[in-house]
């Protein structure tokens, strides 16, 4: 089964170009003022504007109001509307019917426990991204920090949906029924607002064999 890649958290063109080179399916912008890779919507229009035919672009949401998927989406072309807060599988089914956008729910996980709550979203998602629980501390973002999780605790179950795990350190996708892989800039553990196209490479390399 082949695996594509998604590669979020991009805020320069020379990161979107190099993205697009490392061969990714997915780019992602940060709609999320917290984050050190916030873009704002028009510069987010900018960016997709340097985005061929057939790469998807990706707007990060963390419990956004309408209002503000609305104003990324009025500059911005986005192609999927990914939820990295603690949306309701209502709140899926709502945003899909209301913006017209495939969603892409994020699933926090810890435990046996986050991996069952996956389950819900199955049902109104379009794509599953599970990342490591935030650590309890006050600057913690909702994800994105650079952590890792157990992937046994995902693995041996047939999902329904295509699902996105950020990569080992190794950058290798191993689990054999996944579809996607996410790289970000903390998922390789780099200083918050570098990208580094030499290790995306790394990582997307062994996800084309």
């Amino acid at each position: 089964m082949s695996v594509a890649s998604k590669i979020c958290g991009l805020s320069s063109e020379a990161a979107v170009a190099a993205a697009v080179d490392c061969g990714a399916a997915y780019v992602g912008f940060v709609f999320y003022a917290p984050s050190p890779r916030a873009v704002t919507a028009a510069r987010a229009a900018a960016l997709c504007r340097n985005v061929p035919p057939g790469v998807r672009r990706v707007g990060l949401f963390v419990d956004a109001d309408d209002a503000a998927i609305d104003a990324a989406l009025s500059a911005a072309p986005l192609d999927i509307l990914q939820f990295h807060g603690r949306e309701t599988p209502a709140r899926v089914v709502y945003a899909k019917a209301r913006f017209g956008r495939p969603v892409m729910k994020a699933i926090s996980v810890a435990g046996l426990d986050d991996v069952s709550a996956a389950a819900a979203y199955e049902e109104v998602a379009d794509l599953l991204l599970f990342d490591a629980k935030p650590p309890r501390r006050a600057d913690a973002l909702p994800g994105g920090n650079g952590l890792a999780f157990d992937w046994r605790l995902i693995a041996g179950r047939d999902w329904r949906l295509p699902c996105v795990s950020r990569p080992r350190s190794s950058g290798r996708c191993a689990l054999s029924a996944w579809r996607l892989c996410a790289v970000g800039s903390r998922g390789l553990s780099l200083p918050r607002r570098w990208f580094c196209p030499e290790l995306a490479t790394t990582a997307l390399r062994p996800l084309a064999a």
